[in-house]
């Protein structure tokens, strides 16, 4: 399948945020802890689906940060086996969908991230619009204003907040 047929299939959509959010991040977080038991990792709940009062793609992010001293290949076959599917990875970053089906998406979708300690921008970025509602306000009205040409383009629609997201890290982190 090409990325073009890819991203008709799942398309960019943003809804009313669902408290129901909160509860799957809860319980996909408690699988990944069993599944990742024997390994010292910090889960989190991140992205818009954690920022109540924001229209959110629904799918639900959640950044797992793994100690340098893990095998990433190794990890990399922990998940797989277990039905995630591997998009990305570097050496220090990978991340894994669950719920794409080939009809399209199931009722519960997630993204996870893992990414070495220390590289946690995200949690940054999300507690800083937990903190600041004008923020996610704008972080909101920007992702309305992209959708209609994004909606098929998922790079596309990432690249095009970098510039915000760039603005809101060097925010928080002056805070620190």
């Amino acid at each position: 399948m090409s990325l073009e047929e890819l991203w008709r299939l799942f398309p960019i959509e943003l809804v009313e945020h669902r408290p129901v959010w909160r509860q799957w991040a809860a319980e996909e977080i408690d699988c990944l802890e069993r599944l990742l038991g024997d390994i010292r990792v910090t889960i989190t709940h991140i992205g818009s689906t954690a920022i109540p009062g924001i229209m959110a793609k629904p799918i639900v992010d959640i950044l797992v940060l793994i100690p340098p001293e893990v095998d990433m290949a190794a990890l990399k076959c922990r998940m797989e086996s277990h039905g995630y599917i591997c998009m990305n990875e570097s050496p220090t970053r990978m991340s894994f969908n669950k719920g794409y089906t080939p009809e399209g998406y199931a009722e519960k979708v997630f993204h996870i991230h893992c990414h070495r300690y220390g590289d946690d921008s995200e949690i940054k970025f999300r507690d800083y619009l937990l903190s600041y509602a004008e923020a996610a306000s704008e972080y909101e009205s920007l992702k309305m204003s992209l959708l209609p040409e994004y909606k098929y383009d998922r790079d596309g629609y990432t690249a095009a907040k970098s510039v915000f997201v760039d603005r809101i890290l060097r925010l928080a982190k002056s805070e620190i």
